[in-house]
């Protein structure tokens, strides 16, 4: 399949090791020249959008790939805090999470969440959501220019 929309530079906000390295190695796998960058935490998270410390010369994401279930400031209060904030609102926000629970879901969406998907515990089948994933947000969806 060949490459047709944009270069995308996607923030990924993970605290599990395994599975960033899994997000990570499955687009790659995809082979499309997006841009993954990489932060452990909402707080990190929030830094980086908003440029500031270590991160002063982020580019702002064209999507966010959000856990919801992280320490320190966890996805909830990251949705919250970008949907709130006029310069980061507009940035699509995938939420990925183990959490099967309606109220998680109920509670993404009424943040403005722009997508819910639970993480498969099956490698094959986490594999295939982050496929799905890459294809939607960077070959159907149109997302606001920069």
């Amino acid at each position: 399949m060949g490459y047709v929309g944009k270069v995308l530079e996607i923030l990924i906000v993970e605290d599990n090791p395994g599975d960033i390295r899994i997000i990570q190695e499955s687009f790659k796998e995809m082979g499309l020249p997006n841009i993954l960058r990489v932060v452990k935490n909402g707080v990190e998270a929030l830094q980086y959008l908003r440029r500031q410390g270590r991160y002063a010369e982020a580019q702002a994401p064209d999507l966010i790939i959000l856990d919801w279930n992280m320490p320190m400031k966890n996805g909830r209060e990251v949705l919250l805090d970008i949907k709130s904030d006029p310069a980061l609102k507009r940035i699509p926000v995938v939420v990925l999470t183990s959490s099967e629970a309606d109220d998680d879901i109920f509670q993404a969406y009424d943040l403005h969440a722009n997508c819910c998907v639970t993480k498969p515990g099956n490698l094959d089948e986490f594999i295939k959501v982050v496929h799905a994933i890459e294809s939607y947000w960077s070959g159907i969806a149109k997302l606001p220019p920069a």
